[in-house]
């Protein structure tokens, strides 16, 4: 049987429409870090990139009897700029792209692109149902949230593409949205 993460593993890959907190242990991805608008070349040639690293070890798992079904596309963003980030043109955005990889995928077994493990810890986290334009209106609901339960960002803005927005509707599109948090005053 194949490994499949989506299946085996709901905390990370499910989430209610409700900012909820849950913790994240470290856990191995393949990785490429770039900045651009999500549509530029920069961007989906580096996501051309991660997808041949993750099938590239996932052929080698495959070969030693330990196949696994590909995860979901991931990414890390952020902005250098004091300005509120979504007031920050995208050309100017930065991104780490992820896809998870199982425990039988080594250092050993990527080529073209990072293996590293990252570890979030506590995070807000939460399902966008509909076009990554409404993104806003879900974080100002994980903001509220935070600030209710005095916590603050502690880390990257993490998104999960559940949806291949390539054959999916906007309405449809869901995206996992996290948001590592630490406690106000830590």
């Amino acid at each position: 049987m194949k490994i499949d993460l989506a299946k085996t593993d709901k905390h990370y890959y499910d989430a209610s429409r409700d900012p909820a907190l849950r913790t994240f242990d470290a856990y191995n991805y393949v990785t490429v870090t770039g900045c651009g608008a999500p549509a530029s070349p920069a961007y989906t040639d580096a996501v051309a990139a991660l997808y041949r690293a993750a099938y590239g070890a996932k052929k080698l798992a495959k070969a030693a009897a330990q196949d696994f079904v590909v995860p979901k596309l991931e990414g890390q963003w952020w902005v250098e700029s004091d300005e509120p980030p979504l007031s920050v043109p995208r050309e100017q955005w930065h991104w780490k792209l992820l896809i998870r990889m199982p425990e039988v995928v080594t250092a050993g077994m990527v080529t073209g692109a990072n293996f590293e493990a990252l570890t979030e810890g506590e995070a807000i986290q939460v399902m966008h149902v509909g076009p990554y334009a409404t993104e806003p209106e879900t974080l100002a609901r994980m903001e509220a949230f935070m600030t209710a339960e005095g916590l603050a960002m502690n880390g990257l803005h993490h998104e999960i593409y559940l949806s291949d927005p390539r054959k999916s509707a906007g309405a449809t599109t869901k995206t996992i949205l996290r948001h590592p948090v630490r406690r106000v005053g830590d």
